[in-house]
């Protein structure tokens, strides 16, 4: 029987990219300013729009896919007449993981004999796409969905995710970084480092002065971490919150030190996602030989 790959919208990558891999999605949903939106991947709102009003000061939040969701989403996959293997964003960031499993333990009375996989891919933004272009290669290659489930769980972490911030806005009202270290980093242009630890958080790695030698050590670190360093030939994907220069940036510096990447995709990090980065945010995933080292 052949399966479905699915995943949530904070995949972060564009709907032809989902289709061209064959990722089914589902959308979170965030409110920009009291009105409340599915996270649709810039079809009902652009991304221009959207980040034109975090330019503006909005009030934004965001909230998981429900339990109730899941179920029907599910269930229409399960019509299909096909498994499922549905990846979530990191358990570290979000809640959804549990919706998801909850919905799963649902339908195993109504489908029996079904397999729905709940993975929690300790991945966010488009490093859980990158996750997402590996397990589609590998469902492509023939692996089956038990085979894939558990190579989903034993190389999550070897997704890497480096980012920072040159806007600390939406950071200060997420509590993610001081109020005081971000007024400080706005006069002193001291733009955090940050990565996505072991068990899927946010973590502030270091505090570098000036844009670009941050932009820099992301890929520094590309440098440190990537299998075979320099000679990395993997996937490689950036997003970004509306600072595509900067973004373009770390892809002409990756190309310039990594020469058999051939090409390395720039998404637009999604609504959800982008509700609690505000702009400036600019992130660089690649793959690693083992698992994320807890730095500092």
């Amino acid at each position: 029987m052949s399966y479905i790959i699915s995943t949530c919208t904070t995949a972060d990558m564009t709907k032809e990219m989902f289709e061209k891999l064959d990722v089914r999605y589902i959308g979170f949903h965030f409110v920009v300013n009291g009105k409340s939106y599915t996270d649709d991947l810039y079809n009902e709102m652009s991304a221009k729009e959207f980040y034109g009003h975090i330019r503006n000061g909005a009030d934004t939040s965001t909230s998981q896919v429900s339990v109730g969701e899941y179920v029907d989403y599910f269930r229409e996959l399960l019509e299909e007449g096909k498994d499922i293997l549905h990846a979530c964003l990191s358990s570290g960031i979000s809640n959804t993981v549990q919706s998801a499993n909850a919905a799963a333990e649902m339908l195993k009375a109504e489908y029996p004999g079904r397999k729905i996989y709940i993975v929690d891919s300790l991945c966010a933004s488009s490093g859980a796409g990158l996750y997402m272009t590996l397990l589609s290669q590998k469902r492509a290659e023939g692996m089956d969905i038990d085979s894939l489930y558990q190579w989903a769980l034993e190389n999550r972490q070897q997704v890497q995710h480096w980012f920072c911030s040159t806007d600390l806005t939406y950071y200060i009202k997420g509590g993610r970084v001081s109020k005081v270290s971000g007024i400080l980093g706005g006069i002193f242009e001291i733009c955090p480092l940050l990565c996505v630890s072991p068990e899927g958080k946010l973590k502030v790695i270091s505090k570098i002065r000036t844009k670009k030698k941050v932009l820099t050590a992301l890929v520094d670190k590309m440098e440190q971490y990537a299998v075979g360093g320099k000679s990395y030939n993997g996937l490689c994907y950036i997003s970004n919150s509306d600072c595509f220069e900067d973004a373009e940036f770390v892809r002409d510096e990756v190309l310039r030190r990594f020469k058999n990447v051939k090409e390395v995709p720039i998404f637009d990090i999604g609504t959800t996602i982008g509700c609690h980065t505000g702009t400036g945010t600019v992130a660089l995933f690649f793959t690693s030989n083992d698992e994320r080292e807890d730095e500092r």
